[in-house]
């Protein structure tokens, strides 16, 4: 048997009311499908993170840095706030570092007209700059209140499952790799 494949699923948002429950819960179910996957919920709503970047790290940051350590893969569940994406999850990523480095990151986008991707094309650039790999494939709601019910469900749930579907074989494949890369020969030790 392989070795699951850790993934943590970051919300993206902290606002009161906010509808990132409800697509981190629509994704959570699409994950524990299936089994060569383990998942790690992050919600930075719960963190208790400071409310600046401190010199010296306190216990939730030091906490986030150990949970994001152990994934080997991540998928951000992001909406889009004025064509970008929320404070708080620039935040949480900025809180860490060497985490993210040399291992793969998806996201599910949810927004108006643009389903989010504004704020996807965003965070790519930032993943980018953390060495992390960002997976081309996504899973993006536009006008996200016309595509869920008042309890949450998907209206046509198909629309979402055949990308979230090649979403997660791609991120498995690169999560793997990477994986795997790292094994042979640590980030960190990769200087020119």
């Amino acid at each position: 048997m392989t070795q699951q494949v850790k993934i943590a699923l970051i919300y993206g948002s902290t606002r009161e009311g906010r509808f990132c429950d409800t697509v981190v819960r629509w994704a959570s179910e699409e994950i524990a499908k299936r089994a060569e996957f383990a998942l790690d919920l992050i919600d930075p709503a719960t963190l208790a993170l400071p409310d600046r970047h401190e010199r010296k790290t306190g216990a939730a940051v030091t906490t986030l840095r150990q949970r994001l350590g152990l994934a080997d893969a991540f998928i951000i569940v992001t909406p889009e706030y004025n064509r970008g994406y929320p404070a708080a999850l620039k935040f949480l990523i900025d809180s860490v570092h060497d985490q993210w480095q040399a291992k793969p990151v998806a996201f599910i986008s949810y927004g108006g007209i643009s389903g989010g991707l504004r704020a996807v094309e965003q965070l790519r650039l930032v993943f980018a700059e953390l060495h992390a790999v960002t997976i081309r494939d996504c899973v993006s709601f536009s006008n996200y209140w016309e595509q869920f019910d008042t309890t949450g469900k998907l209206l046509a749930p198909e629309r979402a499952s055949k990308p979230m579907a090649v979403l997660l074989a791609r991120l498995h494949w690169w999560a793997t790799a990477l994986r795997d890369a790292r094994t042979v020969t640590p980030y960190a030790e990769v200087v020119a």
